[in-house]
């Protein structure tokens, strides 16, 4: 087992400061909370510089501060491949996707799927969001608690509870602003957590950080590959289709990205806030997996060898604790736990927008926009909890890879909202209809391939679920969250023909947003 030091009192100190700060920014915020509008889109009125890191901070968590430093360690880089699409797809639809959800939503980016194809449609992509989202939440409590644990001795548990307990106290009193301006603060620490790591790294290291260079390209360490043309094996290929999908998914029909696009004051800051947060985030995926290469090199070379039964995961935790000096032991843990409230806190928020707008309001559309408020912070009250919970039943996987976890259930979950969402942007033939059995073979084609493919039991005892020899699902599995978008599509489009051409406004496709932009533009000259 790993070694229990304990922390001194300076490291105690700044932990419980971050920890005091964080719950005074959402206190400080608690008094403008006086509507759905303020509570959840902070009025529309932060600029784009401090949107930009929000979304930063948001896609960044403790499972990037822990679980790639993990990979990087135990495996290589291919993981990090799917954050490499993120940009390219981002670029490439930003300037349509902003404009078009501030203009045909009012908060939840599930209206829009209403709007183009009925409300089954939005209630499958709300529950695909918030099911996604819980797996995540669960994922990132998870690891938080099993390094804090590991560090300071606490029991796992009660660190789960208390951590959860301080995020929903902020994410209730302060809404969306002070969710965002909290994100600024832990994501400028997060930066200058692994800064200090890497330099910390480096200085203790026989030839530096130059080492670390060598030691990964001759073994390997850094590649992104295997690059074989293979969809059964983890394979660049398979990172990187999944990745656009990824990146569709997030930055077109995640909730908490949208309603980032909500808070800011013009069509334009929202553009530039997405752009500055992903031209972020990819640097910052790429540090914390060197410090996991870096880490590996650093163990090879030191007379301090790790312990036997050490998790891949719990090896940066184990170096914080060992290697670091006083002080900066503390300012660390603060940049992990800063990583972990800056995720949780937005999901928490956007979860209860999900609640309010996609559900409470179709059942009570009578509803004021008081009972409104006070239905959203109710939410996020039972969001955290559940998270908790979530958490909970995840410390019983901890042998397992946690972001190979976070990934599969992602892909799983997903169900094809990407299909549906490319569909009503580039596809004005299609029609309701054809989603709604575009979806019953979406969710048919998951059922067979995770029940043919899952396995029961244990050793030689293990058995498939659904035993269909040949006709078994064998490839990887995050490739489910491929083949369910492309069944989706596919299915969809051609049922669509089954049925009367829609008529749709025009506002919802990617062919009326070109029509407008050249009217504007004749009107220019």
């Amino acid at each position: 087992m790993m070694e229990q030091n304990s922390l001194h009192w300076i490291d105690i100190l700044i932990i419980v400061v971050s920890i005091i700060v964080s719950l005074a920014v959402g206190l400080g915020f608690a008094k403008k909370q006086s509507n759905t509008a303020q509570y959840f889109s902070a009025g529309g009125n932060i600029p784009s510089w401090a949107i930009g890191i929000s979304i930063f901070a948001t896609l960044i968590s403790s499972v990037t501060f822990l679980a790639y430093p993990g990979e990087g360690f135990g495996s290589n880089w291919v993981r990090l491949v799917q954050g490499l699409m993120v940009p390219i797809v981002v670029i490439a639809l930003i300037g349509f996707l902003v404009p078009m959800y501030r203009k045909v939503i009012g908060l939840s980016a599930y209206e829009y799927f209403e709007k183009r194809f009925g409300y089954f449609a939005r209630l499958y992509t709300a529950l695909a969001f918030v099911l996604t989202h819980f797996s995540k939440m669960g994922s990132v409590f998870f690891l938080l608690s099993l390094a804090l644990a590991s560090m300071t001795g606490f029991d796992t548990y009660t660190i789960i509870i208390v951590l959860g307990i301080a995020i929903i106290i902020l994410t209730v009193l302060g809404g969306m602003e002070a969710v965002i301006w909290l994100d600024v603060i832990q994501g400028l620490l997060l930066i200058l957590g692994g800064i200090i790591t890497l330099v910390f790294i480096g200085l203790k290291m026989e030839g530096g950080l130059g080492a670390v260079l060598s030691t990964a390209n001759s073994e390997g360490k850094m590649s992104l590959g295997p690059f074989d043309w293979d969809f059964v094996n983890l394979t660049f290929w398979v990172m990187a289709i999944n990745g656009v999908f990824y990146a569709i998914q997030k930055y077109g029909t995640d909730q908490t990205i949208v309603q980032r696009y909500l808070t800011a004051r013009t069509d334009r800051s929202a553009k530039r806030a997405s752009v500055m947060g992903v031209l972020m985030v990819v640097p910052i995926w790429m540090i914390f997996m060197f410090i996991g290469t870096a880490l590996y090199v650093f163990y090879q070379q030191s007379v301090n060898p790790l312990p036997e039964d050490i998790r891949a995961d719990a090896v940066f935790p184990f170096f914080i604790l060992n290697e670091m000096p006083v002080g900066v032991i503390g300012l660390i843990i603060s940049a992990l736990m800063a990583a972990a409230i800056s995720s949780l806190d937005s999901d928490l928020n956007c979860l209860a927008a999900v609640g309010v707008d996609d559900f409470y309001s179709k059942f009570r559309p009578e509803a004021s926009d008081m009972k409104r408020l006070k239905a959203g912070k109710i939410f996020v009250v039972l969001s955290g909890i559940g998270a908790i919970l979530v958490a909970i039943t995840y410390v019983s996987a901890g042998d397992k890879g946690v972001l190979g976890i976070v990934f599969m259930l992602y892909a799983i979950f997903s169900g094809g909202i990407v299909g549906i969402f490319l569909l009503g942007i580039f596809v004005p033939r299609a029609n309701k209809q054809g989603i709604n059995i575009g979806i019953a073979a979406c969710v048919l084609f998951t059922a067979y391939a995770l029940l043919s493919s899952t396995s029961i039991g244990s050793g030689e005892n293990k058995d498939l679920i659904l035993d269909l020899g040949e006709l078994n699902f064998t490839q990887h599995k995050y490739m489910l969250g491929v083949y369910s978008h492309v069944v989706l599509i596919v299915v969809g489009w051609l049922a669509s023909y089954l049925f009367p051409k829609p008529d749709i406004d025009e506002n919802l496709t990617y062919k009326g947003w070109k029509k407008l932009k050249k009217q504007q533009a004749n009107q220019s000259i």
